[in-house]
């Protein structure tokens, strides 16, 4: 697709039978077939399967019957979502040739709710990663300026919406990879409430800080989008038991009286001076609609990152103990015992960076080292998630940076995990709390997306998508797509 069409437009010209499903698949998979190729955005692409789902939802609206709420809109998932039939890779060779017997609930959902799912996105390998560079097959690469990172891990989810290779795309936020992507490509990225989105069929990574979510071009269509896979899943027992509200009508009213608080510690050294101005700016915008704004404090925010990386790796390096070239996945040829068969696999099959991980996560778990490390993390876990309760008290709704700097330039921070680390951390916080947050455009520095972050109370979507569609009301924001063409030169988007 050439030109920015939001899923709801999209949805509402498929329904009245101006443009078939057929057709505005055609597009998506014309697009991914004119830019991908530099992109990178998508590991698998299902041209035969995806139009066989748009004829069935071309045929349904011949018949009369009532379309779902994204009947014929192109969506894209990442890999680490199962599909049935369609490879799962998670980024990893290790995964290389899985074909899972199976869709996870968010993708049955969707299909549910009438989407054409076009193909799986790029990521960094299992989830880990804030760049893409940690695919095991190629980095993804930012459609507004191919020379940087899409950011991670969701960054293919995040480039293929930018450049209108899908309308709506899916991704997974453990400490930031829905939010921070969205941020450096210049969609709207929403982590939902922990346990709001059934994560089944999700292939995890850390399980108490894993959740999905969607990326899209507007407000509105990640309205759209929540209300399709939000709600009790009996198959997944941390599945919040929950009645979602109407989203989509959520988001029409006023930001009259709503109390923000701007927690000082998200502004902090390193944080780029265009990145702070923008979100300044956008904070000044809310207050003139009538908005109530001062500072406030979340004194733990400093030890979160810290706090992360000692349980992610922890979980990370349980959940992938499964990959052992036994039941599924690759099998290392010319092991000489089991032993030697599990080491070589895990060593071909992991990248460096999942290496790294199950490695610290192993030694924190490990015996003498559990009280030290482990449980101490979990300690500042609740320090942290206690933070945000004192705030809730006072405030609505918490804005800050997505992330602090713009989108860095590929392989600048490849050699650098501590450099690279840093670039979550506005958002890792709301990940160990459990709480939602919101990645919206606010502007750009030479023409790279700036995102600005909306951290609500648990279960309170609703008013972070009121708040971010009254900005972009505000500022009469217009969606439009990343060239994604080194010969387009660089364009930002306000």
């Amino acid at each position: 697709m050439t030109e920015a069409i939001t899923a709801h437009e999209l949805r509402d010209r498929v329904k009245r039978g101006d443009i078939s499903a057929e057709e505005a698949t055609r597009a998506a998979l014309d697009r991914i077939e004119a830019v991908d190729g530099r992109l990178r955005a998508f590991l698998t692409v299902t041209p035969e399967a995806a139009l066989d789902q748009a004829r069935a939802v071309d045929a349904a609206r011949r018949r009369g019957d009532r379309l779902g709420p994204l009947a014929g809109v192109p969506v894209a998932v990442k890999d680490n979502f199962c599909t049935e039939g369609v490879r799962t890779t998670c980024g990893s060779r290790i995964l290389e040739n899985f074909v899972p017997p199976y869709s996870g609930t968010a993708v049955r959902r969707l299909a549910e709710a009438g989407a054409v799912i076009i193909g799986k996105t790029n990521m960094d390998e299992f989830a880990m990663g804030s760049s893409n560079e940690n695919s095991g097959f190629y980095p993804a690469r930012n459609p507004w300026d191919l020379d940087r990172v899409p950011g991670g891990s969701s960054g293919g989810s995040a480039a293929a919406v930018a450049a209108g290779e899908a309308v709506v795309a899916f991704g997974s936020d453990t400490g930031g990879s829905v939010r921070q992507p969205a941020s450096f490509c210049g969609v709207v990225g929403l982590k939902p409430t922990y346990g709001l989105v059934s994560r089944f069929g999700l292939v995890a990574f850390a399980s108490s800080l894993d959740q999905i979510g969607p990326l899209t071009l507007d407000v509105t269509d990640s309205a759209l989008a929540l209300q399709a896979v939000a709600g009790h899943d009996p198959l997944d027992s941390t599945s919040a038991r929950y009645d979602p509200p109407d989203y989509l009508a959520a988001i029409e009213g006023d930001v009259k009286g709503l109390r923000i608080g701007i927690p000082r510690e998200y502004f902090g050294e390193g944080t780029e001076p265009a990145v702070e101005a923008a979100v300044r700016k956008a904070i000044e915008v809310l207050v003139g609609l009538g908005a109530k704004a001062e500072e406030c404090s979340l004194p733990h925010t400093d030890h979160a990152l810290s706090a992360y990386y000692i349980i992610a790796p922890a979980e990370c390096s349980a959940n992938l103990a499964r990959y052992d070239g036994v039941r599924y996945g690759l099998r290392a040829a010319g092991a000489e015992d089991l032993a030697d068969m599990y080491a070589k696999t895990r060593a071909q099959g992991f990248g460096a960076e999942v290496q790294r991980r199950i490695m610290l996560g192993t030694y924190a778990l490990s015996s003498g080292y559990y009280d030290a490390y482990y449980l101490k993390a979990q300690k500042v876990r609740t320090l942290v998630r206690q933070d945000f309760e004192r705030a809730f008290a006072k405030y609505d709704v918490l804005v800050a940076p997505t992330s602090p700097t713009v989108a860095f330039k590929l392989g600048e921070r490849a050699e650098n995990p501590l450099a690279m680390y840093l670039a979550d951390v506005c958002t890792i916080p709301v990940n160990l709390a459990g709480l939602p947050g919101l990645s919206i455009p606010c502007g750009d520095d030479g023409g790279l997306p700036i995102g600005l972050q909306l951290i609500g109370r648990a279960l309170d979507e609703a008013t972070l998508l009121r708040t971010a569609h009254a900005y972009e009301r505000a500022v009469g924001f217009t969606p439009r797509l990343a060239p994604a063409d080194p010969a387009a030169g660089k364009g930002g988007r306000a």
